[in-house]
């Protein structure tokens, strides 16, 4: 009896235990969530709505009622066909959210919120309504200043992102779908991402719940600092799906000043187009390892051009920062102050070389012109067929000399990165003038080892490496 009862007492001693090492667990888990209700009552005064008007000809009902869904839009485009007749002109509005960054009426938003606006008004929390008058804006980072007529306003503290770590909670307040001063939070998801197109700004990535009216609208870490401005989602549905992108802290401050002060924002400049480094391309250079950014064209008149880059050189550090990527050289180019001096650490002929250049000030558009190739000569060497360009073509692209690829075997498809009309221009860095150049050198090189090629693609210079098979 003594022993059964020593038992059963065990058991109630094991299981009074576990109960409480599993509310310990609970209460633990409990304190570890993140309150951000005294982040969201400071900063709420301080986010606004921004509506943009501007006059679109026609009746389409996607600008007059956003947010109709898909299957009732054919009955409202029926609708406004049908009923109105005569109605030529309107005031299409959209709206999105912006910031306070001054007491004196300054506020932040996307460029893409206000773009072509007639007339832009700022709701603010307790619904009071301003005119705004548009300060400046700046494509390049989707940004845009505006400045209302108002003193003593609630402002937001400006953080950095620099000190973001992945999987750090964030929140973002804004107005999606004209529901306004909502409230979503999640996580950081990853930093410096690169978007198509968008080579000047470093994405954030987060998982905060982002839609259309939350463009604009300010990202706050736990201390209640504004680290970014909600911009962009990837969406395949036109809702969040996950996936959003802030700009930076550090973007929105460089950019601010400038608007600010001159209207405009300037960026620093190199004039040349680069590409990614691989690993066939860095064995072909002498890499230890995929690293830096190619030197695919020189813009003319650039300051490359005048501080003697070259295609085919791998800028491997700029202004002693390492370039481990190639996004990360338009980056610290376009941050660089212009008129500014910089050093260049390049592999040249696998070789280091280091170059000084002055950064000029990005131009507003860089236009390529685009020719037509005339076939001449032709041959058929390493599965390759390649015949001559025309002197319009050189002159097109500003090269010397060069051939195009006319045809490929079915090897040669299957193995390399060539296409038809590829305008290739160097092997080795070394230029090709034509088809009996082309020739020469293809039989300078050994049998299966790795050469860079310089091509051309729908205009466009490409580094690549393919394995020479003779």
């Amino acid at each position: 009896m003594i022993l059964i009862r020593t038992i059963n007492n065990s058991k109630l001693l094991i299981t009074l235990i576990l109960s409480f090492v599993f509310l310990t667990k609970g209460y633990s888990a409990e304190l570890s969530l993140p309150n951000f209700t005294d982040v969201v009552e400071k900063n709420i005064p301080a986010v606004v709505i921004v509506h943009a008007k501007k006059k679109v000809s026609g009746n389409a009902p996607a600008d007059i009622m956003p947010n109709v869904p898909e299957e009732f839009k054919p009955f409202f485009d029926r609708f406004f066909d049908d009923n109105q007749p005569n109605r030529q002109h309107r005031q299409a509005p959209s709206f999105g959210s912006g910031f306070i960054l001054s007491d004196d009426g300054y506020i932040m938003t996307n460029n893409h919120v206000i773009s072509n606006a007639d007339e832009i008004t700022i709701t603010f929390s307790d619904q009071t309504e301003l005119k705004a008058e548009l300060i400046g804006s700046d494509k390049r980072s989707d940004l845009a200043l505006l400045k209302v007529d108002a003193n003593k306003l609630p402002i937001v503290s400006i953080g950095t992102s620099e000190n973001l770590k992945i999987g750090e909670w964030v929140l973002a307040i804004g107005s999606p779908f004209g529901f306004d001063h909502t409230v979503t939070a999640g996580i950081v998801s990853a930093k410096k991402r690169n978007l198509p197109n968008e080579s000047y700004v470093p994405y954030i990535q987060t998982d905060v719940a982002i839609n259309p009216g939350n463009s604009g609208g300010p990202l706050f870490n736990l201390d209640g600092d504004v680290v970014g401005v909600n911009a962009q989602i990837y969406t395949r549905s036109g809702g969040f799906m996950g996936v959003s992108f802030a700009i930076p802290a550090e973007t929105l401050s460089n950019v601010y000043n400038q608007l600010k002060n001159e209207g405009k924002v300037r960026r620093g400049w190199l004039g040349v187009y680069i590409q990614e480094v691989d690993k066939d391309l860095a064995l072909s250079f002498g890499l230890d390892k995929p690293r830096g950014a190619v030197v695919a064209k020189i813009l003319d008149k650039s300051p490359a051009q005048k501080y003697g880059l070259k295609q085919g050189d791998v800028i491997i550090k700029y202004d002693g920062k390492d370039i481990n990527k190639s996004k990360d050289l338009p980056l610290l180019v376009g941050s660089t102050p212009v008129n500014k001096m910089v050093t260049m650490q390049l592999l040249r002929n696998k070789k280091i070389v280091n170059k000084s250049i002055k950064i000029e000030e990005l131009p507003e558009e860089d236009k390529i012109a685009s020719m037509t190739e005339k076939k001449i000569e032709k041959t058929m060497m390493a599965g390759i067929s390649v015949s001559n360009i025309s002197e319009q073509t050189k002159k097109g692209l500003n090269i010397y000399g060069g051939v195009r690829v006319d045809k490929l075997s079915d090897s040669q498809i299957n193995n390399s990165k060539l296409e038809i009309n590829d305008i290739i221009t160097k092997i080795n860095n070394d230029s090709v003038l034509d088809v009996n150049d082309f020739n020469k050198k293809l039989q300078s090189i050994k049998n299966n080892t790795m050469a860079s090629l310089l091509v051309y693609r729908n205009s466009n210079p490409i580094y690549m490496a393919i394995k020479i098979s003779k």
